[in-house]
């Protein structure tokens, strides 16, 4: 099975996982999820992680033929369209994108002029589909439960599963946002847990319990026989209840309202208004807010 080298980068103002991989063979590579710095203190987007990963692909000299999104995230920007800026590469998400963007759309009333059909990435991509990274062929597999549009790419020996899966003592990710759904999402991370047990599996978060370092990587093999959430003896019943109870006790992202109405659009920034000012939009009170200590 192909083998591809695989480079990660950790953002740790918002404990996301990017991720460079590439055929040595070719030294043709993709872009997974990568983040745009964003200060919601000071309303200031930068582009130091991005940067990072072009420094990496210039030092390797790579040719970036991808960058992918696996979904459109509740807690970073995505640096998507400042990649493929400097890069050239075309962008692309599962083609049940639309789904959430219809769903947004409504959340932060947008109106006509934003599109709905997933034009804002240059492809996408529908469940099963493959294609190529060089001679790495990188099947999609449809993943939904975290959001309606989440999707898993399977490059040779590794797969790019972001927001279904984390770290096996941390187990999975949540299931209540809008368009949301715990028992997809098992059976999402049950087509996951099917591919063969040496899958390395990549991580798209880790908040380092019980403060060790940040990790990324696992194996098929050990998410079914670790993972708190999934490992053997769980059924879809246990793994609901048991889902649905952590995420009662969760907090929203802090970047989600935020980071939602970036990410709809493939990580471009809302257009400037009259005065050449950009703006984010808040709906107030659509989500209960927590104002414990």
């Amino acid at each position: 099975m192909p083998h591809p080298i695989v480079k990660p980068f950790h953002d740790a103002a918002t404990g996301s996982w990017q991720y460079v991989f590439h055929d040595p063979e070719t030294r043709e590579g993709a872009i997974v999820d990568p983040v745009l710095d964003y200060d919601p203190n000071a309303g200031a987007t930068g582009t130091r992680r991005a940067d990072e990963i072009l420094a990496y692909v210039a030092e390797e000299g790579l040719t970036i033929t991808w960058i992918l999104d696996t979904h459109p995230h509740a807690d970073h920007f995505s640096a998507g369209p400042y990649l493929k800026e400097r890069l050239g590469a075309p962008t692309a998400i599962g083609e049940k994108v639309v789904d959430v963007q219809k769903l947004w759309k409504g959340i932060y009333n947008l109106d006509d002029t934003f599109r709905t059909d997933g034009a804002h990435w240059d492809r996408l991509f529908a469940d099963g589909e493959t294609f190529l990274v060089g001679g790495i062929e990188v099947e999609v597999l449809f993943t939904p439960g975290h959001t309606l549009a989440s999707i898993a790419y399977v490059a040779g020996d590794a797969a790019f599963v972001h927001d279904t899966l984390m770290m096996p003592d941390s187990g999975t990710s949540r299931a209540d946002f809008p368009g949301g759904d715990a028992a997809i999402l098992h059976d999402s991370i049950a087509r996951i847990l099917a591919l063969p047990d040496d899958t390395r599996v990549f991580v798209g978060h880790d908040y380092a319990p019980g403060g060790r370092e940040p990790l990324c990587e696992s194996t098929v093999r050990q998410q079914r026989e670790t993972n708190i959430h999934i490992r053997d003896g769980f059924t879809k019943a246990d793994y609901v209840a048991t889902r649905d109870k952590r995420d009662a006790t969760l907090p929203l992202p802090k970047l989600m309202l935020a980071a939602l109405q970036i990410n709809i659009r493939g990580g471009r920034l809302p257009e400037p208004e009259a005065n050449g000012q950009r703006y984010l939009k808040i709906p107030l009170n659509q989500f209960e807010g927590d104002f414990s200590e």
